[in-house]
């Protein structure tokens, strides 16, 4: 996300480009097609302006340093994950959440699971309260 706003007409002007596929205010969305044809074209020898420009995006309008920055975090996540890393959103409500980046031990495991069991014989025992009011005042109702 680049720090320049986009106006009403500038997002209009944006979405035509059929590389990207929304645009707001605030952030461009790139086709995921898009991404790996530039990281591919990169790897081949182009620079990052001149793929932007090769692909009708106006420099002028996303910004000048836009596609290098584009380009490095592309590329990294290319490296990482290949193609399908670009293809697939890791962010936002489509995410599938951040992955956990370190292995629990047998006992933090087992830490962990006695939490979560802990956790929910609270949660239950709660709802058993709470039905057990509404019941009673259910009673009290009918007489």
């Amino acid at each position: 996300m680049s720090k320049q706003l986009y106006s009403d007409y500038q997002i209009k002007e944006l979405e035509k480009n059929p590389n990207i596929l929304r645009a707001s205010s605030q952030a461009i969305t790139y086709s995921p097609e898009f991404k790996v044809r530039a990281v591919k074209e990169y790897q081949s020898g182009k620079f990052p302006s001149q793929i932007f420009i090769e692909n009708g995006f106006n420099l002028d309008l996303i910004g000048k340093t836009q596609p290098k920055k584009c380009l490095q975090r592309w590329r990294k996540t290319y490296e990482k994950l290949g193609e399908l890393g670009l293809q697939t959103e890791r962010r936002g409500k489509a995410s599938t959440g951040r992955p956990f980046s370190k292995e629990l031990s047998v006992e933090q495991q087992l830490k962990k699971a006695e939490a979560r069991i802990k956790f929910l014989e609270a949660e239950n025992d709660l709802l058993k309260k709470l039905e057990e009011l509404e019941r009673q005042a259910l009673m009290k109702k009918r007489y």
